[in-house]
C-alpha cells in the first residue's frame, strides 16, 4: 500500500475517483508520474477557470515571491493589496456599476458563505435565513444549514438550525407559480415560517445538478425580496469569475444582490482567496468582529490582479467565452441526444447532460477518465455528467474532450453519437 493509503483519511474523494499520481499540468492538460497525459474538464472545481500554470499569472507570481515582497499579512495594508483592490474596482465593478465593499473572510467558499450568513444576520437582528432545494454552499456548520445534500449535512453530527429550504426553479417542472409558497409563507402570519434575514442562492447549481435559473426567476425573487426587507445573497463560488459568461453569473438578469460571494478562480492561479462583497450600508462590522489568519494571502492578490487585468480590460475575453459556450453546448446536445431522456443542463461553461438512469453519469465519468478525459458528475444521486472546462481552453481541445466525452457515452449507453462531427 502507498502512503495516500497508509496515512491519508478516508474522507479523501477525488483520488478515489481519478486513481493516479499527477505530476505537472499546463493549460487544460494534467500529466500523471507515468508520463500520461489528461485533457481537465474539471479545472480544479471551477478553481482554474484560466487553466493550470497559465504563463500571463506564473511570471507575475514568481517574480513577486522571489523579490522578497510580503506573503503574508492578515488584514495589514500591503502594495499588493492595495493594487488588487484598486484593479477590481476599476475593471470589475466600476464598469458594472455596483457599488461593494470588499471584505476578504477566510481563503475558501464556504469562509465567504458563513461571513455573509452571519452579516445578513446582523443587518437584519433576524437568525432565519433561506435556502433552495438540491443547493450547495460549503462544509462548514452555517454554509451545511443551507446546503440541501442530505450526505453531507449528515456530516455535521449536529441540528442545522434556523434554516428553510423552498424549491428552485423548476423544481416543480413548472407546474406550480414561481414563488408562490415563499410569497404565502411570508405573507401569512400563520405560515410557520419566520421573517428571514435573507436569501441565499446559486444561479446554477454547480453540485446540485447544474440546474439553472432564469433570469426572469432570479429577477422575480430579487423583487419578492426587495418587497418584504428580505437580503439576497448570491453565491457565485462556482459560477462567478466568467464561467457562466459574465464575470458574475447574475449580470445577465439584470439584479444587483445585498451580498456576493466570491472564492475559487478569484485569485485566477488555484491559490486560496475568497472576497465578500455587500452594498456599503451593510457594512456595519466592528473591527475584527469577523476575522482570520489567512486573510491577506498576497500571492493571491498577485496572480489575482494578473488575471483582472490580462482577461477583464474590455468584453472580448466574454466574447470568446460565449464562442467555447456554444461549442461545448453543442457537443453535449448531440451526445444527450443518443440516450432516450437525457438533456442537456447548465449555462456557460458550467453544463453537462442529466441522465435517467443515475448509474449512468458515474460510469460515463470513469469511462472517460479511461480515455484520458477528468469529467466530475453532480447532483444528489450524482445523475449529471459535469464538464468546467477552462475559459482559456482552445476550440480543438474542446472538440477533442467532447470527442473523448462522446465515445464514453456511446460505449456505456449503447446510443449512437455522431462524435467526430462535433465543432
Amino acid at each position: 500500500m502507498d502512503i495516500f493509503e497508509v496515512l491519508e483519511s478516508e474522507v479523501r474523494t477525488y483520488c478515489r475517483t481519478w486513481d493516479t499520481v499527477f505530476d505537472r499540468a499546463a493549460g487544460s492538460t494534467l500529466y500523471s508520474e507515468d508520463g500520461r497525459d489528461y485533457l481537465d474538464f474539471f479545472s480544479g472545481a471551477g478553481a482554474l477557470n484560466y487553466g493550470h500554470n497559465n504563463p500571463d499569472l506564473l511570471r507575475p507570481l514568481v517574480e513577486y515571491l522571489l523579490s522578497g515582497a510580503i506573503v503574508h499579512s492578515l488584514d495589514m495594508k500591503t502594495a499588493a493589496k492595495r493594487r488588487f483592490l484598486e484593479t477590481f474596482n476599476e475593471l470589475i465593478l466600476k464598469p458594472r456599476m455596483y457599488d461593494y465593499k470588499v471584505m476578504f473572510p477566510g481563503p475558501t467558499g464556504t469562509n465567504s458563505v458563513e461571513a455573509a450568513l452571519k452579516l445578513a444576520r446582523k443587518v437584519t437582528g433576524r437568525p432565519h435565513i433561506l435556502s433552495f432545494t438540491n443547493a450547495f454552499h460549503g462544509m462548514t456548520l452555517g454554509s451545511l444549514a443551507v446546503t440541501g445534500n442530505s450526505m453531507k449535512r449528515q456530516g455535521a453530527g449536529v441540528p442545522l438550525t434556523n434554516t428553510t429550504s423552498m424549491p428552485y426553479d423548476g423544481f416543480f417542472d413548472g407546474q406550480t407559480p414561481d414563488f408562490l409558497w415563499l410569497r404565502h409563507a411570508l405573507e401569512d402570519s400563520g405560515s410557520g415560517v419566520d421573517k428571514p434575514a435573507a436569501v441565499i442562492v446559486e444561479t446554477v447549481q454547480g453540485e446540485g445538478g447544474l440546474r439553472a435559473a432564469r433570469a426572469s426567476w432570479l429577477r422575480g425573487l430579487a423583487e419578492l425580496c426587495k418587497q418584504h426587507g428580505i437580503l439576497l445573497i448570491v453565491d457565485d463560488v462556482q459560477a462567478g469569475c466568467g464561467r457562466t459568461g459574465t464575470f458574475f453569473s447574475f449580470e445577465d438578469a439584470g439584479i444587483t444582490p445585498d451580498i456576493v460571494c466570491l472564492s475559487k478562480s478569484i485569485s485566477g492561479f488555484g491559490l486560496p482567496l475568497s472576497l465578500t462583497l455587500f452594498k456599503p450600508e451593510h457594512d456595519i462590522w466592528k473591527p475584527g468582529e469577523h476575522n482570520g489568519t489567512f486573510r491577506g494571502h498576497n500571492p493571491a492578490f498577485v496572480t489575482g490582479t494578473a488575471a483582472l487585468e490580462h482577461f477583464w480590460t474590455d468584453r472580448s475575453f466574454e466574447s470568446n467565452v460565449a464562442g467555447l459556450a456554444s461549442q461545448l453546448h453543442e457537443g453535449l446536445t448531440q451526445i444527450a441526444a443518443g440516450t432516450e431522456g437525457a438533456r442537456v443542463r447548465g449555462r456557460g461553461l458550467l453544463a453537462g447532460i442529466y441522465y435517467p438512469d443515475h448509474q449512468v453519469a458515474g460510469r460515463i465519468a470513469a469511462e472517460s477518465f479511461a480515455r484520458g478525459l477528468l469529467v466530475e458528475t453532480s447532483g444528489p444521486e450524482g445523475e449529471v455528467i459535469k464538464t468546467m472546462p477552462a475559459l482559456t481552453i482552445g476550440a480543438d481541445e474542446m472538440m477533442k474532450g467532447l470527442d473523448i466525452l462522446a465515445e464514453a457515452a456511446e460505449f456505456v449507453t449503447g446510443g449512437k453519437v455522431a462524435a467526430k462531427s462535433i465543432a
